[in-house]
């Protein structure tokens, strides 16, 4: 099928019920892409607005504040790792970072990792299933739309979270997390001292049994080492039990 013209943005599209629940923004420059995923999104409820390069991405972020962004790393002129560093940089401070799920090809595993590394929540590997993707943004939306707000602030030595307002302080000093390092933490916390293998933490915080590759699983342990740890080499609040997987030891 030809590419179809993809105009800066492609208007606006609500849940057929008048529901929405959430806002996401897709980032893809195949315009057919692009019109199925916002598609598939609107009739599962969301508010979908799509943008064909990174420059009217940024634009369209700042404008609608989504909460979660399906960002093509192949975009013409801005990448999708540099669209994503400055989602991350322009985030307002006390506003939540949007969630982000990656589109790659099988041959961009270098830039997916570093993807990773820079605070993506998620990847899926083209071709894909539109169907799966939406399951994908249910999943990562679901960890921070349910459940937490209810929960106590949780407090380990000196580290304090609190999931009614997604912080964490370590240290007397305010930690900014993803979404999916908050949640990763937060699991952990709710099991002090308790080991959990990769398999097991992908069940539980990306909420996909069966999955192939949590490599992720390592990447996000290691960003979110740097960010409480005094010494991301030595760390002593989340530690790796050689063989088994990771605890959080309080």
């Amino acid at each position: 099928m030809p590419a179809v013209p993809l105009s800066p943005i492609i208007g606006r599209m609500g849940s057929s019920d008048g529901h929405v629940r959430g806002k996401v923004l897709v980032v893809d420059d195949e315009a057919t892409i692009a019109e199925v995923v916002s598609r598939y999104l609107t009739r599962a409820g969301y508010d979908a607005r799509v943008a064909g390069d990174g420059q009217t991405a940024l634009a369209v972020a700042a404008e609608m504040r989504p909460d979660l962004v399906v960002l093509d790393l192949m975009l013409p002129g801005m990448d999708g790792l540099e669209v994503m560093r400055r989602l991350r940089v322009r985030s307002d401070p006390g506003q939540p970072v949007p969630a982000i799920i990656l589109l790659t090809a099988r041959s961009e595993e270098s830039d997916r990792i570093v993807g990773l590394r820079l605070g993506a929540d998620d990847y899926v590997v083209k071709p894909f299933s539109p169907a799966e993707l939406v399951a994908r943004v249910d999943a990562v939306l679901r960890r921070s739309a349910t459940g937490p707000e209810r929960e106590a602030p949780v407090e380990l030595g000196d580290l304090r979270i609190d999931p009614a307002t997604r912080r964490v302080v370590v240290r007397g000093e305010e930690a900014t997390l993803t979404q999916r390092e908050f949640d990763l933490l937060h699991f952990l916390a709710r099991h002090p001292g308790q080991v959990f293998s990769r398999d097991q933490l992908m069940d539980a915080v990306w909420q996909y049994a069966f999955y192939t590759d949590t490599s992720t699983v390592t990447v996000h342990i290691r960003r979110l080492r740097a960010k409480i740890e005094l010494d991301p080499s030595e760390p002593r609040h989340v530690q790796t039990v050689w063989g088994v997987g990771y605890r959080l030891q309080p």
